[in-house]
């Protein structure tokens, strides 16, 4: 098993693409680890939902509705701090176990504060059969599974 590592900032209501495309689709992806973290800890009261997609939102605004009958969504990430010590940090975190040969993308919406939050995400990755990479391509061309 080999494991690919992707971090980053994304602002508020930011969309960001996570490239992974290859020119034969042979190669083949599925979350492992989905974190997220403040980009200025402890300072603000925040809440965050970052999502995953196999498909591009387009040019529609990012929300906080999760959809979990949404074929093209991956995985939520729920992240709520308060700058009051006295209350915890949380994070909730859900994602698939879908086999994706695409490109991924992923959205953030703070829904309470306006600051970027960091991501964390990690992807096995693993050879595909010629079958395996056509059904993974053809899911994402449809959109649904």
């Amino acid at each position: 098993m080999s494991i690919k590592t992707f971090r980053g900032l994304i602002a508020d209501e930011e969309k960001q693409t996570i490239r992974l495309g290859s020119n034969d689709g042979l190669t083949g992806y599925r979350i492992f680890k989905f974190q997220l973290m403040p980009h200025n800890p402890g300072t603000e009261h925040t809440e965050n939902v970052v999502k995953l997609f196999t498909l591009d939102p387009g040019d529609s605004t990012p929300d906080n509705m999760v959809n979990f009958n949404d074929p093209s969504l991956l995985g939520v990430a729920y992240y709520q701090d308060n700058s009051d010590k006295a209350y915890a940090a949380d994070l909730d975190v859900v994602f698939d176990n879908t086999k994706f040969n695409q490109d991924i993308y992923i959205t953030h919406v703070a829904t309470s504060g306006t600051e970027a939050i960091n991501y964390y995400i990690e992807l096995e990755q693993f050879d595909l059969s010629l079958d395996e990479a056509t059904v993974a391509t053809l899911k994402d061309m449809r959109g649904r599974e």
